[in-house]
């Protein structure tokens, strides 16, 4: 057996990638399903339309080979799922990262002085975007709830325990330390759940999964024939970081799918940041965890999705690209996507999108190339930050992946604005490749993490040629933007 399966459950789709033996992608099957907005700022996922789309897409994929070893999950993160272990069934639709109803509960905990509590143990901010206060939320809105959860008849988990515990049958109940390390629950120094933590917000710890190292033995499932072992999970930035093979303190890669992800890998040191950004596990192999500082963008790639669904100025993503070149130059349009809110650093829960700089002349390519450019502003924000924290986040290049990662345009433009190299791999589904090196790696038929590594090959570097007044004036004006548009 020598192909892997990787299950890629994404907040927009869910893919199955079949990896042959040289890691290589031999097939792809791909499903997305709904996105639920009951309110604004809120986002839900209907549980069962996942759990479908996963099996639905699994199917497709393992049809087209017999000689599959082992299963690797890589998933949305701190999207939350609670369900009754008796009968199996959520007892709520699944409430997505990027939803932001608890906000004002995060503002109490700031005020009575629990968020530095929070970061300590933890790395993360008090701040809805995590799974705690969704989890909190589902407890109190459920008629019922907690007192199922106090008798220890509810489980909560990330998506990826949940389609585990689904996939075996309800035999296990297990998440990695990279997706629960984004939960807010994990202390994530001591590699526990945090008592402390679970006490303030009356979450029985009797709800938590089991945490395991990334790669590991998480069960088996039968669901797809014969019976196949579940030997890797990361949550997907985790997991993009392995598949860009950032093994070394000071490598830095950055996503480009719904929204923007950027780790640094920071070793065996977890930074406290003084910048508003994440302390958090970048991957834990063979009981040792090397931490990372992450910065989180909401909306990337969602800003793309908007043009085509909200605006209907582009019928497919590809099309921007093309749009964005067509742009009249003389009009500087600054598009602030904050369509949930600001995530890093600013984390501004109540901030909403807005645009400046319209003129007469501003039309739907001036509006494609500022969403293109919304991308490469905010990553900077995320690498000034990075580089004041942390004294070994020397500017080097930065390693992209990602559906926008595909844009030429797209990836210039952030090379011109960060003034630094930008490495797109060969292989772009990275996130997906991470999953699968995890399972190949402790099945035996995928190599060890330094000749892994070896393996990572670039496409193509862009590099900075925007002259530094110019890049300095459309920055400046960026941060204008972001002033008037902050609560």
């Amino acid at each position: 057996m020598t192909h892997i399966l990787a299950i890629d459950q994404g907040t927009t789709s869910s893919r199955a990638i079949l990896f042959d033996e040289d890691m290589a992608i031999a097939h792809v099957a791909q499903q997305e399903f709904t996105q639920i907005y009951p309110q604004s700022g809120w986002v839900e996922h209907d549980v069962e339309e996942i759990w479908d789309s996963v099996v639905s897409v699994c199917k497709e994929v393992v049809a087209k080979s017999d000689d599959i070893a082992a299963i690797g999950i890589t998933n949305q993160r701190e999207t939350t799922i609670v369900w009754n272990r008796e009968t199996g069934k959520p007892i709520h639709n699944a409430i997505v990262w990027q939803d932001r109803r608890t906000s004002a509960f995060c503002d109490e905990l700031k005020a009575e002085g629990f968020e530095a509590e929070i970061t300590q143990r933890t790395g993360l901010l008090a701040d809805p975007y995590f799974s705690a206060t969704k989890v909190r939320y589902i407890l109190q809105s459920v008629e019922g709830a907690q007192d199922l959860a106090d008798a220890g008849k509810l489980a909560f988990g990330t998506v990826d325990s949940f389609l585990i515990w689904r996939m075996t049958g309800g035999k296990r109940h297990v998440t990695d330390a990279t997706n629960a390390a984004r939960t807010m629950l994990y202390n994530i120094r001591d590699g526990v759940w945090d008592e402390t933590i679970c006490t303030r917000f009356n979450i029985p710890m009797s709800m938590l999964p089991e945490v395991l190292d990334c790669a590991a033995d998480f069960g088996a499932t039968d669901m797809f024939g014969p019976e196949l072992p579940i030997l890797g999970v990361a949550g997907d930035q985790q997991a993009a970081t392995i598949g860009q093979a950032c093994f070394e303190p000071g490598m830095l890669k950055s996503t480009y799918g719904t929204g923007c992800f950027a780790l640094l890998n920071t070793g065996d040191e977890l930074v406290t940041s003084q910048n508003r950004l994440l302390g958090t596990i970048a991957y834990q192999l063979d009981g040792k965890t090397t931490y990372a500082l992450e910065g989180s963008i909401f909306i990337a790639g969602a800003v793309v999705q908007w043009l085509r669904d909200g605006l209907g100025i582009i019928e497919d993503a590809k099309d921007t690209h093309a749009l964005a070149e067509k742009a009249d130059p003389s009009v500087e349009l600054y598009l602030v996507p904050a369509f949930t809110g600001l995530g890093a650093p600013y984390w501004d829960a109540e901030a909403r999108g807005a645009i400046f700089g319209l003129t007469r002349n501003a039309g739907p390519a001036e509006f494609a190339r500022a969403a293109l450019e919304s991308v490469g502003f905010q990553t900077r924000d995320l690498l000034e930050a990075m580089h004041a924290d942390w004294a070994g986040a020397e500017k080097g290049t930065l390693r992209v992946d990602g559906g926008m990662s595909a844009s030429d345009w797209a990836m210039q433009f952030l090379a011109d604005i960060i003034g630094a190299p930008v490495d797109r791999p060969k292989v772009l589904e990275t996130t997906a490749l991470g999953a699968a090196w995890l399972a190949g790696m402790r099945a035996g038929v995928y190599p060890t993490q330094d000749e892994f590594a070896a393996t990572w090959a670039l496409e193509r570097q862009f590099s900075p040629t925007m002259p530094a007044a110019d890049k300095d004036r459309r920055f400046a004006g960026w941060k204008n933007a972001i002033s008037r548009t902050k609560t």
